[in-house]
């Protein structure tokens, strides 16, 4: 079942909140070596499913995910369970007030069943921290899922929970996404509560579906006032999940391959999934056309102050000391250099771009990394090969566009590869549309790593040469 296929179920009586939150429970406990949780909020989650099973039983009006099992990744406050940001000085930390996007997903009638893991503070595009076991990818245990929001992409493919909460400030919940098989959405500017960092950080869904991901857009979408960053005009049809349904009519996309951010190879099965996004899109009727990088990969220095500026807080690891000491040796004023500059660079991609609606490129320019790949490296060379992994994603956030990652793609060995599309500000709708349409020619949505099958499901029956 997809997730809207949960809370369907749900409002018909055909199943319980209660029997969703045990079922992912077990799911969770069985799995727990995957290394997708850092607290498992179960008590509190039984509680709520109790409620919500009386709200449905007692016909009362129901929020539109009544029931639905969902995770918060451990960057974000949630008030009575534990909050780390992934670092031990936060070990033991318990927040006293809830971050609006955890009230908005409550309102909209999910459950968490707790926090899933992330590197320390977010720093870094995997996650593997002194605080916890490293988050390991479903599809093969010994890689890497990815980062920041590794914990939250794991979750949701290994069905530990339908849909996840992730957070993207360079790619965070991209990056994951791609190498967990997932559909990893990262919001226009504004458009989610909660912005942080020159507004280049947004929270957004990480799901197994396009409609999964516009639904708990939805639920995240809430205004809250005082936001920095003005919030995009309302999609056709008032929701996201609405204007999925609405069609787009032929659309030009240009493509490109030139890594924006740092020169390296792309690999061969990141290219071969891109030329498969292209081949579905035009199969679809929209214009595909080859166009020059827009950007300039010299952007990297001026990036890395940024990020260095931003992510410089006192942390344990020694990508977050590195960050951290770097930070020290910038002023304020060399870090508000920076970020105008890298502003006028998005400014100018902008311009070139104009006259196209949407932009395509590989997500990532490598298929896969192995846990503990960056871990023998000085944080120097491990910045610059973070971003030889992730060269695309970031100056999404920079410009403030919408973006995501589709799962269009395996390599030869089976492991799944996406394919980045992005719009322009304010054109999530759209974006999100022309993603939906995507979905099942490429054929993603039963496609699972094989322990997805290894447990009894309430909605997958096994298959038993795999028990």
């Amino acid at each position: 079942m997809t997730a809207l296929a949960m809370t369907a179920a749900v409002r018909r009586g055909e199943v319980s909140p209660v029997e969703l939150v045990e079922h992912h429970l077990a799911r969770i406990e069985a799995y727990a070596g995957l290394g997708a949780f850092v607290t498992v909020s179960a008590e509190q989650a039984r509680s709520a499913a109790k409620a919500a099973e009386v709200a449905v039983t007692m016909g009362e009006p129901l929020p539109p995910l009544h029931g639905l099992p969902v995770a918060v990744k451990d960057l974000t406050a949630t008030a009575g369970v534990r909050t780390t940001y992934g670092s031990v000085a936060f070990a033991e930390h318990v927040p006293d007030t809830d971050a609006d996007l955890v009230t908005a997903l409550r309102a909209a009638g999910t459950i968490s069943l707790g926090k899933t893991a992330t590197s320390e503070y977010g720093t870094t595009l995997y996650t593997e921290t002194e605080a916890w076991p490293p988050a390991r990818n479903p599809w093969r245990t010994d890689l890497s899922p990815g980062g920041s929001s590794g914990g939250a992409a794991v979750a949701v493919a290994a069905g530990l929970v339908p849909v996840a909460h992730g957070s993207d400030g360079g790619g965070s919940i991209r990056v994951p996404a791609a190498l967990c098989g997932l559909v990893g959405y990262k919001p226009s500017r504004g458009l989610v509560p909660g912005s942080g960092g020159f507004g280049l950080a947004t929270h957004g869904p990480i799901a197994r579906t396009v409609a999964d991901a516009a639904a708990l857009l939805d639920a995240l979408a809430v205004p809250v006032p005082g936001e920095p960053f003005p919030a995009p005009a309302p999609p056709p049809g008032g929701s996201y999940s609405a204007a999925l349904r609405r069609p787009t009519g032929p659309l030009r996309i240009a493509r490109h391959t030139t890594p924006p951010l740092y020169d390296t190879p792309v690999h061969p099965d990141c290219r071969a999934a891109y030329e498969r996004a292209s081949a579905l899109l035009a199969g679809l009727g929209h214009e595909i056309v080859d166009v020059p990088a827009p950007y300039d990969p010299a952007m990297l220095a001026d990036f890395r102050v940024l990020q260095c500026g931003l992510g410089g807080g006192r942390g344990t690891t020694k990508m977050a000391r590195w960050l951290a000491d770097r930070a020290r040796r910038y002023t304020a004023a060399e870090v508000l250099a920076a970020h105008a500059r890298l502003t006028a660079a998005v400014r100018r991609a902008a311009r070139a771009l104009a006259g196209y609606d949407l932009v395509l490129t590989p997500t990532l320019a490598r298929p896969t990394v192995p846990i503990g790949h960056f871990a023998a490296m000085s944080p120097e060379e491990d910045f610059d090969q973070q971003t030889a992994l992730s060269p695309y994603c970031s100056v999404h956030n920079l410009s403030g566009q919408p973006s995501v990652t589709l799962p269009v793609g395996t390599t030869p060995d089976g492991l799944p590869v996406g394919a980045l599309l992005a719009a322009a500000p304010g054109a999530d709708a759209t974006l999100l549309a022309v993603a939906a349409a995507v979905e099942d020619p490429a054929g993603w949505k039963e496609r699972h790593p094989a322990i997805w099958t290894k447990l009894p499901s309430a909605t997958v029956k096994p298959d038993p040469r795999s028990l």
